[in-house]
């Protein structure tokens, strides 16, 4: 008979969050093959230009358009960080709050985001869980 392992746990420590700084956010429409600090502000430094469609940028020669998100009222946007990894999947794993967010700029390659994109739609998922949520009369 195979031993079965307990599923492990993730542990936020919500403590940390009043000490967390709030900073501007961007998600980009790219991965980086990397974890760990970056040393962003020597790096990068974008020179965004409010166009007639929202925000155009060019990083390393693409053109990249964006736009502001507001993160739903009553949420609020957290940057996460693990300082122990765990050496197995079975270990329990804990993270503190980096840094906060109210909004972000979403960048998409060539194209202005739209209300179609995966980010947007998940958005509105607030309104839509508290809609289905509420009484009906």
């Amino acid at each position: 008979m195979a031993e079965s392992c307990a599923p492990s746990c993730i542990h936020i420590n919500l403590q940390t969050l009043p000490s967390a700084a709030q900073e501007p956010m961007h998600l980009l429409p790219c991965e980086i093959q990397r974890e760990g600090p970056a040393n962003i502000d020597k790096y990068f430094s974008p020179a965004i230009l409010d166009g007639k469609v929202g925000k155009e940028v060019s990083f390393r020669g693409r053109s990249l358009r964006g736009q502001e998100v507001t993160v739903p009222s009553g949420y609020l946007g957290i940057v996460l960080r693990e300082d122990h990894k765990p050496c197995s999947d079975e270990e329990d794993r804990s993270l503190t709050v980096r840094s906060t967010f109210n909004s972000f700029t979403q960048w998409n390659l060539e194209t202005p985001p739209s209300a179609d994109d995966a980010i947007m739609m998940s958005m509105m998922w607030s309104k839509i869980a508290s809609a289905i949520h509420e009484p009906v009369e």
